[in-house]
């Protein structure tokens, strides 16, 4: 069940699911990106340092890549400062906390209870047609011995099934991205609705991961909490997924 915290009386969004380590997505109450030039370089930087003293790490450890809508999957490291084009990042080391960035694509949150290592995805239409998260979890199978069963996952706020239409060729490449998409599209008066979160959940479930929550805030209905690029013209600022392990 998702759940609102404060950080000095800043809004962020948390699961119940998550109890062994720091998982969240923030709101708009703490802009951490901002793709263009509407936000204060400043208040970027005061929010990073918000959000790294909450997280008990130094700002320079709060790491994040360079999004390009790819499949492209790395490992957090403490001598890497750039991550281009890398749309997943996994992270083992609890030193170093990692984020990324979101205006009604979904975030996924990734978190491996045994090995105690954890993984943020950034899925929209392209990366949920490559299967970003189920590939996430893959990657955390073959190189950090993680079992799926030990996995949990959070599917942040995105742009809901409530609005989100897409064009014929999104529709096909969605639609093949998992055994069975039912329930996962609708037509009304015309237009081809999907949904993008449950898209995401079927992956994971395929991927082996049982235990997921999914959270109900669509970035388009709810614009006063959360980024959209649709409803807002191709806003350049963003809300983020956050992970830090215990």
């Amino acid at each position: 069940m998702f759940y609102f915290e404060q950080i000095n009386g800043n809004r962020i969004l948390k699961s119940d699911l998550i109890k062994r380590a720091e998982a969240f997505f923030t709101t708009r109450d703490i802009c951490i990106c901002d793709k263009g030039t509407r936000v204060n370089e400043d208040e970027i930087t005061r929010n990073k340092k918000l959000i790294a003293d909450y997280l008990g790490i130094e700002s320079q450890n709060l790491v994040f890549p360079t999004q390009t809508h790819s499949t492209n999957i790395a490992v957090a490291s403490i001598s890497q400062k750039d991550y281009p084009e890398t749309d997943g990042l996994i992270l083992t080391r609890p030193d170093l906390a990692i984020f990324l960035n979101f205006a009604d694509c979904t975030p996924v949150i990734l978190y491996d209870e045994k090995q105690n290592i954890g993984a943020v995805s950034h899925a929209g239409w392209r990366g949920t047609a490559g299967k970003i998260a189920g590939m996430t979890v893959e990657k955390m199978k073959n190189e950090f011995n993680s079992n799926p069963l030990d996995i949990v996952a959070l599917i942040g706020p995105a742009i809901g099934f409530c609005c989100y239409d897409v064009g014929e060729e999104v529709f096909e490449k969605l639609s093949a991205s998992v055994s069975d998409f039912s329930g996962l599209y609708e037509i009304r008066e015309g237009k081809i609705f999907v949904d993008l979160k449950n898209i995401n959940k079927r992956q994971l479930e395929e991927a082996g991961v049982g235990r997921i929550d999914v959270c109900s805030y669509c970035t388009v209905h709810n614009n006063d909490l959360f980024y959209s690029y649709r409803n807002e013209n191709g806003t350049t600022l963003r809300h983020s997924a956050v992970l830090k392990l215990n």
